[in-house]
């Protein structure tokens, strides 16, 4: 999918979060594009532009091992390492960086950037500072999942049918809290279940019932009030149980929430 540019914004402001959140001086990164290729396209903290606009081909440097292993990389010393090819150490060099970590940007299981956080000493880079940076690129994952979703439903067509599957969904699970036969209910939610993906229930995040029906409502649309309507509770029991769900997800909204629950095989 070609990058925009509210998606290279996420990536400038990940690299901010990233040298806050590890204390590194340097950051860089940027995003796929065509092939295996991605380029370096934003700067942070670097006192030249060597890296500006550098393609890095899948597999070579460490950016590139990145791409090619789908997970973060470290080196101690960059243009001293044996666990990289050295295709870049020239605008490196230039740049003056020795210990460099880079961690992927994966959504739906595809490398979508890269982001780079980098010293100009030969240091170890620790457990804290790399969980710090993956963190930052798990804010982009979840922007651009949004953004992707966003964009599959303005092109109409597959989005616009599963937009009323999900409604059905959302319709399905306000109904069952209703029906008094345990076993007729168990049912219907059963045929729940049959409009989400089919993910393994013991690897996704634990969500109570009435978060899921909350969410299912917030999928389809609706307003909290209306949400709450629906469900024959108050908003504010409706609110609540959505700060419950965006806290187990780690979405920061309402639409990242979504995202996440449908990643997760609890949304159609």
């Amino acid at each position: 999918m070609t990058a925009d540019a509210s998606d290279a914004a996420e990536i400038r402001n990940a690299l901010l979060r990233l040298r806050r959140g590890t204390g590194l001086p340097v950051a860089f990164g940027g995003l796929m594009e065509a092939g295996r290729q991605m380029r370096i396209s934003e700067l942070s903290g670097t006192a030249t532009h060597a890296l500006r606009s550098l393609v890095v081909t899948s597999g070579t440097g460490l950016g590139g091992k990145t791409v090619a292993l789908s997970r973060p990389c470290v080196v101690a010393d960059y243009s001293a390492s044996r666990q990289i090819s050295h295709e870049y150490d020239a605008p490196v060099a230039v740049e003056g960086l020795r210990s460099v970590l880079a961690v992927p940007v994966v959504v739906r299981h595809r490398v979508r950037g890269v982001l780079y956080g980098a010293l100009r000493t030969a240091l170890p880079l620790g457990g804290r500072m790399l969980d710090a940076a993956v963190e930052a690129a798990r804010d982009v994952e979840r922007a651009l999942a949004v953004r992707d979703e966003a964009r599959t439903l303005a092109g109409g067509g597959a989005g616009a049918g599963w937009e009323q599957v999900r409604e059905a969904h959302a319709a399905l699970r306000a109904l069952a809290p209703r029906i008094t036969d345990p076993e007729l209910r168990a049912e219907l939610l059963g045929a729940c279940a049959l409009l989400t993906a089919g993910t393994d229930p013991s690897a996704r995040v634990r969500l109570a019932p009435r978060e899921v029906d909350v969410l299912a409502c917030v999928a389809a649309g609706v307003t909290n009030a209306v949400a709450a309507e629906r469900l024959g509770v108050t908003p504010e029991t409706v609110k609540g149980y959505l700060r419950s769900a965006m806290r187990k997800l780690r979405a920061r909204t309402r639409g990242e929430a979504v995202v996440a629950a449908r990643r997760a095989g609890w949304l159609p």
